[in-house]
């Protein structure tokens, strides 16, 4: 599979100076985390999950949550699984293409089962997304390794950090140190650490509106920027930590203007674009996914598939960014030096670590070609 290979070859030409890799669920869990994108969540009760899986293949899905836990009632768990071990059945079964496939659950005991249940359909997994994730949380981590060894394959785990524990500041430090010390010892399947907005504005009352971002939020900010302290460093104790949550796919009553300047668009002839993405609030996602990626969070969770290219085409490395970072890796011994546009001084030792992270998602996204603007990448992926 491969980021934007729902757009003709032609207009990719076009698009890209460098073009977005090929990856598949095998490959080094190093590639695959920065290839999740944007991970679209899908309850575990929808009748036509099968072809919803395929739709949204054909739609520049590239990875897709099937959720057992809180997108569903407590009621319907049991025939929740049913459902999700026939749909994925059917999805094997037709051979079409899926993109990276993991399933929310709720309880360890429920990893091997589904297993089992799924038997060679078990094959379109590439793990499993493991919620409320404290240091106590071994048993899912030692069932997914014993149900990967069962079924002679590869499981990775994405926990999701998201209890009260992570959130309250008196426990939070030693929570996540805690975690820290678990995924140590798993490291090797361990995918990336997802993080649970919904659940952390939960445990003060709050929900996010849809004109302001989840930095907006203090107290959950600041469980983001901790998390990213100790889970996400640029060293080989890190993981890669994705965005959370964006819940919003249709537009109520404004409070504030809308957060996408006119001239990009006026520039690219794509005002109607523009207009469509404030009357859904997708510009208050562009605004969030752009925070994300300055707090160091690759990827996010979202809720629909119009969601998809947003996140995507934010994901793409602009050519100026791929210049710096070419040059920045191409020199030793430290020092400065200005910038190929002329605009920025780069450092080769502080920003190394920049740049070599940069460079692993110019791999799976691409680098835009010099005249390509957001606008238009964002255009092209939403099939304008």
């Amino acid at each position: 599979m491969r980021h934007f290979d729902h757009i003709s070859p032609e207009r990719r030409k076009h698009l890209f100076h460098r073009q977005p890799r090929g990856f598949e669920r095998h490959d080094d869990p190093e590639v695959l985390a920065i290839a999740l994108g944007a991970t679209l969540y899908c309850p575990a009760t929808r009748t036509t999950l099968a072809a919803d899986i395929t739709k949204a293949t054909a739609r520049g899905v590239r990875s897709l949550v099937v959720c057992l836990e809180d997108a569903i009632p407590d009621s319907e768990v049991s025939a929740a699984e049913a459902n999700a071990v026939r749909q994925l059945r059917e999805v094997h079964a037709a051979g079409t293409d899926a993109p990276l496939l993991f399933v929310r659950v709720r309880t360890p005991e429920q990893i091997p089962d589904l297993i089992r249940r799924l038997g060679p359909a078990a094959g379109l997994l590439t793990g499993f997304v493991l919620p409320k994730f404290t240091g106590a949380s071994a048993p899912f981590l030692d069932a997914l390794a014993d149900a990967g060894a069962s079924a002679g394959q590869r499981l990775l785990a994405m926990p999701v950090i998201e209890s009260r524990e992570a959130v309250y500041r008196e426990t939070r430090t030693e929570m996540l140190h805690d975690v820290a010390r678990l995924l140590a010892k798993h490291q090797d399947r361990v995918l990336a650490v997802r993080l649970g907005a919904t659940d952390m504005c939960a445990a003060y009352g709050l929900r996010r509106p849809p004109d302001l971002t989840i930095y907006d939020v203090h107290p959950v900010a600041s469980v983001i920027g901790d998390v990213m302290n100790v889970l996400g460093r640029a060293d080989p104790t890190g993981f890669v930590i994705t965005g959370p949550v964006w819940e919003y796919f249709s537009a109520g009553e404004r409070m504030f203007k809308p957060q996408l300047r006119q001239a990009p668009f006026e520039r690219q002839d794509a005002t109607t674009l523009r207009q469509r993405l404030i009357t859904s609030d997708l510009d208050g996602l562009i605004r969030e996914v752009h925070l994300d990626k300055a707090n160091g969070l690759i990827g996010k969770t979202v809720i629909h598939p119009s969601h998809v290219p947003a996140v995507h085409a934010l994901s793409v490395v602009t050519h100026e960014e791929y210049c710096d970072a070419a040059d920045i890796l191409g020199v030793r011994g430290g020092g400065a030096m200005a910038s190929s546009y002329a605009n920025k001084m780069n450092e080769a030792g502080p920003h190394r670590a920049w740049a070599e992270r940069l460079l692993r998602r110019a791999h799976v996204f691409g680098v835009a070609a010099p005249d390509v603007t957001f606008v238009e990448l964002l255009e092209a992926a939403a099939g304008g």
